[in-house]
């Protein structure tokens, strides 16, 4: 059963015993985060839902019941991943992905007007395997910084690797407005879901339903790296290296572990 309640201790012990048992041929050398892709049902699973709680519950206000409640439906078609801090053994940040028809397909059409078929027939989702990018969080003591930038890029980034593996076509998410101006940011090609406006959703009041075409996010995120290059200002170079590591996965793909069938 899905567990929302884990407190810091249980969640550090159960990332502590994850890294005892992983063999040392699996770890990398160097680098302070690891990502991990976990299914449902794997113990690290909760740790990640510990991660979404614990940010959602401060920005939010979505508590266990709340994440519960919402989430239910979506469990056992979840896939979690979770970047853990190896010097202090404690989760960093977790993203979730909802293998087919997901949270936002289900969620939008009352917030936007247009219903599900109409939004299939706008994305051409007839065809094609379908992730949906349900949540993105990085705990507030990794924000803001170098340590930042590598936690959210492997978050990106194991969403990649994950979803080019297992032949992800179409993409859905939704996206509060720091998390929506982020993805902009690293030159993530987004669409605005059946050319939907923003809208309140779980206590976020400029909430974006969006659609993203899998194939085209690398090479449209390679493109704002080198845009980004030419640009000589601390956020421009910090950006730049975002996308180049989102893109390229250069210095962070040796620290992704793909522990899931896709």
């Amino acid at each position: 059963m899905a567990r929302y309640d884990l407190g810091p201790g249980a969640a550090a012990r159960s990332v502590a015993g994850f890294l005892a048992g992983l063999p040392a041929d699996r770890l990398p050398r160097d680098g302070r985060f690891l990502a991990v892709f976990v299914p449902d049902g794997d113990p690290l699973a909760d740790v990640a839902r510990h991660v979404e709680r614990t940010v959602f519950e401060a920005a939010f206000g979505n508590d266990e019941a709340v994440m519960t409640a919402e989430y239910a439906p979506y469990e056992r078609d979840s896939l979690f991943v979770l970047v853990i801090d190896r010097e202090r053994a404690v989760p960093a940040g977790a993203a979730r992905i909802i293998d087919g028809r997901g949270k936002t397909l289900d969620d939008a059409p009352r917030f936007i007007g247009v219903d599900a078929a109409g939004i299939a027939a706008a994305h051409g989702l007839g065809t094609g395997r379908i992730w949906d990018c349900a949540v993105a969080a990085v705990l507030p003591e990794y924000r803001g910084d170098r340590s930042g930038l590598e936690v959210s890029s492997l978050l990106y980034r194991t969403y990649l690797i994950g979803g080019a593996q297992a032949g992800v076509v179409h993409s859905t998410s939704m996206l509060d407005r720091g998390a929506y101006r982020n993805l902009a940011m690293l030159g993530v090609p987004m669409l605005p879901l059946a050319g939907s406006q923003p809208f309140p959703y779980l206590g976020s009041p400029e909430n974006y339903a969006v659609y993203l075409h899998f194939p085209d996010i690398v090479a449209s995120v390679a493109a704002r790296a080198r845009e980004l290059a030419g640009v000589d200002t601390p956020q421009a170079r910090a950006g730049a290296l975002a996308s180049h590591m989102v893109a390229t996965g250069e210095g962070i793909d040796d620290r992704i572990l793909l522990a899931v069938r896709l």
